[in-house]
C-alpha cells in the first residue's frame, strides 16, 4: 500500500529546548531528582519522543495519567520508572500486573485493590486540592500499612499564585514526613519548583515548565520555546478593496491585499479565538477573519515571496498566545491535534 503524503501542517519541535527546560527545573530543584510528567502523550508533543531526550539527558521518573497512556508508552529506557497518576481501577488489574510501573494510589479501595499485587506503588495525600488522594487522616491513620511505598506525593492548587495556599499545604504535606515507608516525598510541579526549595522534597513532577510554559514569573527567560506549528499555504490569491474573508463575512478589505489560505483550523487546536487575533511569522502576518475548521487566511502584503506550497510559521509562544487567546498554556499545548506530523530536531 502506498504511504500517505506528508501532512500540510506539521510541528516543529526542538530537543535542544526540552531539554534545556528540564536542566534548568533540575537546577532549581536542588538536591531533589526531576522528573517529567508525559501525560496527554507529552502534553501533546508526543509522549515516546519526549522520554526518549529527557532520559538520554538524565531523568529516571516520568509520569503519566492512566494504564492506557502506560501501555502506549512501552518498555522505558533502562534505569527509568514510571507512575500511572490515576491509580488502579478493576479493569486495570490484569495490565498492570503485567507492567512494571507503579499506581498512585488515591483512594481506600485503590489501596485495596493494589495490595492483592503486593509490588511497589506510589500514594497520593490530598492536602488541600480536594481532587484525588487520600485523606491526611487515612495515611496517619495507618490506611497504609504493609504498602511498599516508593513515593508518598502531594499536589498544589495554587502553586501559580501568591496564596497562603500554598504555605497551608506544604505545612500538611511536612507533617507526613517519617509517618509512612514512603523512600521519597514529592509535592512540587512545574510551577511549585519555583516557589523555592521548601517545595522540592525528594522528587519534583515538572510538565507544563518542560514543554515551553512560564507557569510563574521565576521562569521567564529561562524556559525555551519547544513547539513550533507551520502551516503549508494551499493558495493564495489577491483582493480588492471591500471583499470579504471567511464565514460570516468578518473581514472586509480596506485596500487591496494579498491573503494566503493556510491548511490550520480549529480540528488542528487552532481555535475560533484567534480570529482577527493570531498572527504567523514573528507578528508580521495577521489573521484575517475566521478561523474554520481545517483553514486560516493570513494578510501576506508584506511579503510577496510567499507562494503556494510554501510553509509559514505559525506565532504560538505560550504565554503570549494565553494572553492573546485566553486559553491557558496547558488548553494550548495539548489541543495541538493528531494531524500535524511531529518533526524533532
Amino acid at each position: 500500500m502506498i504511504a500517505p503524503p506528508p501532512s500540510p501542517n506539521r510541528l516543529r519541535l526542538s530537543s535542544e529546548a526540552l531539554v534545556s527546560n528540564w536542566r534548568w527545573l533540575v537546577r532549581q530543584s536542588g538536591s531533589a531528582a526531576c522528573g517529567a510528567a508525559v501525560k496527554a502523550d507529552g502534553y501533546g508533543l508526543g509522549a515516546v519522543e519526549v522520554v526518549a531526550r529527557l532520559a538520554a539527558a538524565g531523568c529516571r521518573d516520568f509520569f503519566v495519567a492512566t494504564w492506557g497512556e502506560a501501555w502506549a508508552l512501552g518498555a522505558l529506557p533502562e534505569g527509568c520508572s514510571l507512575s500511572v497518576l490515576h491509580g488502579i481501577r478493576p479493569e486495570d488489574m490484569e495490565l498492570a500486573a503485567q507492567l512494571p510501573y507503579r499506581p498512585v494510589l488515591n483512594t481506600i479501595r485503590q489501596v485495596a485493590l493494589w495490595r492483592s499485587i503486593g509490588r511497589p506503588c506510589d500514594v497520593m495525600v490530598d492536602t488541600g486540592i480536594n481532587r484525588l488522594g487520600l485523606s491526611v487522616a487515612d495515611v496517619t491513620g495507618g490506611a497504609l500499612d504493609g504498602l511498599q511505598i516508593d513515593t508518598l506525593m502531594s499536589h498544589l492548587a495554587s502553586a501559580d499564585e501568591e496564596t497562603d495556599q500554598n504555605m497551608i499545604q506544604l505545612a500538611a504535606f511536612q507533617s507526613l514526613r517519617g509517618r509512612t515507608t514512603a523512600k521519597r516525598m514529592s509535592l512540587a510541579n512545574s510551577a511549585g519548583i519555583c516557589l523555592g526549595a521548601d517545595f522540592a522534597f525528594d522528587l519534583t513532577r515538572p510538565g507544563l515548565a518542560l514543554y515551553g510554559g512560564i507557569p510563574r514569573a521565576e521562569a521567564k527567560g529561562a524556559i525555551q520555546q519547544v513547539a513550533f506549528p507551520e502551516a503549508q499555504i494551499i493558495q493564495r490569491r489577491a483582493l480588492n478593496p471591500d471583499d470579504k474573508v471567511g464565514y460570516n463575512a468578518t473581514f472586509t478589505a480596506d485596500r487591496s491585499m494579498d491573503v494566503a489560505i493556510l491548511n490550520l483550523g480549529y480540528a488542528d487546536g487552532y481555535l475560533r479565538c484567534f480570529s482577527g487575533k493570531g498572527s504567523a511569522s514573528g507578528g508580521q502576518l495577521p489573521v484575517i477573519g475566521r478561523v474554520s475548521m481545517d483553514l486560516i487566511a493570513v494578510d501576506i502584503s508584506s511579503a510577496p515571496e510567499l507562494e503556494e506550497g510554501e510553509w509559514i510559521g505559525v506565532d504560538y509562544d505560550l504565554p503570549q498566545t494565553s494572553s492573546l487567546s485566553g486559553l491557558s498554556q496547558y488548553e494550548l499545548l495539548t489541543g495541538l491535534g493528531a494531524r500535524y506530523d511531529r518533526i524533532w530536531a
